[in-house]
């Protein structure tokens, strides 16, 4: 049978899940939307803890009832079944103790990935450019929905930066692993006498804001500008002025969207953005982890790197905050971060304990 206890504690969750339910019915719940909104969240992701362990409680009493069986009638060849059901449910354990690590209020939100370029020009925006194909083969290999809201082209290749939406459960949990400096080091191709260069590009993740979630923007605080949206190297990709900057002029946060076609839906895209930014900064006043968080957001430069490829001299991907590595620096590439996010978020998870957050 599977414990109630440890880190699915059960019983708590039972008794907050009843005392939420009985703070949504009372009379007056709805004056203040915002924060009502915050509880349904709060309760949504404790309901969807509770259900993963009822499922894993379901499948451990069914393989018990299994043995019962095997044992009345004597039936070896129930044993077979019995070990291909356990190896599905150590499987499915050690995922739910894996999202049991996912428990901050946005770590459920879908994700809006923001990559820049370092200095270096071209090299540099070439690695950007990996690193943008990186997070959207991730984002497919694990099944979620990927969008790109906005991109910026370098003048001969890569990209200068890119903004991207995943959309899936758990996205924001898993990809603030990601959150900061990348370091590139292989030999150029676009030196003529082959030296080996190293280059930069920032990573951060913003969670996406609930549509319930009100974020005000008025519309004497935008200012709203329209181009011709361009493609490598310059190239005019539309006819029309569709391309959508939209500058907050009491925070100075601009975000811009040219991949649609259509003005209204790069303006939608773009307003997204700003919520999320907006949202995330007004986070960043209330809580300390976000501000923690947003400490990451560091020069893009040597020695504030997060995670080192490299291509040459040799084969090496290693997270500098986990110490963990892989020779497969190709499969790396391709999408495969699922090592480098796990041990991050284990690692993040026993710091907090020690420090008793």
């Amino acid at each position: 049978m599977i414990n109630s206890g440890g880190f699915f504690d059960v019983d708590n969750k039972l008794k907050t899940l009843k005392s939420l339910d009985e703070t949504i019915t009372q009379p007056g719940f709805w004056d203040d939307n915002q924060e009502a909104q915050k509880i349904l969240q709060n309760r949504s992701a404790m309901q969807r803890q509770v259900d993963i362990w009822k499922s894993l409680h379901n499948a451990s009493e069914d393989i018990s009832a299994m043995l019962e069986l095997a044992e009345d009638e004597d039936d070896p060849s129930l044993l077979t079944e019995i070990h291909s059901s356990l190896a599905d449910l150590d499987v499915e354990v050690a995922e739910a103790e894996f999202k049991a690590l996912l428990s901050e209020k946005n770590d459920f939100s879908n994700a809006i990935v923001a990559i820049n370029s370092g200095a270096g020009g071209t090299e540099s925006q070439d690695w950007a450019d990996m690193l943008l194909r990186m997070y959207l083969r991730w984002g497919d290999r694990n099944g979620f929905k990927t969008e790109v809201l906005d991109t910026q082209y370098g003048d001969e290749a890569g990209i200068k930066s890119a903004t991207i939406l995943l959309s899936g459960d758990y996205v924001f949990g898993y990809l603030k692993a990601e959150i900061g400096v990348h370091r590139l080091v292989r030999i150029s191709p676009f030196d003529s006498n082959k030296r080996r260069h190293t280059s930069f590009a920032s990573v951060f993740v913003y969670p996406e804001v609930d549509d319930g979630i009100e974020v005000e923007i008025k519309e004497e605080d935008l200012k709203v500008d329209v181009y011709r949206a361009s493609g490598p190297g310059g190239q005019g990709v539309n006819t029309t002025d569709s391309a959508v900057r939209l500058t907050h002029i009491p925070s100075g946060i601009v975000v811009q969207c040219q991949n649609e076609r259509s003005q209204h839906k790069n303006k939608s895209s773009a307003t997204k953005v700003l919520k999320a930014r907006l949202y995330e900064m007004e986070q960043n006043k209330q809580d300390e982890e976000k501000k923690e968080m947003e400490k990451q957001k560091k020069k893009i430069e040597w020695g504030s790197q997060i995670r080192s490829y490299v291509l040459h001299p040799y084969q090496l991907v290693k997270d500098l905050r986990t110490n963990v590595e892989t020779g497969n620096v190709d499969a790396v590439l391709d999408g495969d971060l699922d090592v480098f996010i796990q041990a991050f978020l284990r690692f993040n998870n026993s710091e907090s304990e020690r420090s008793g957050k």
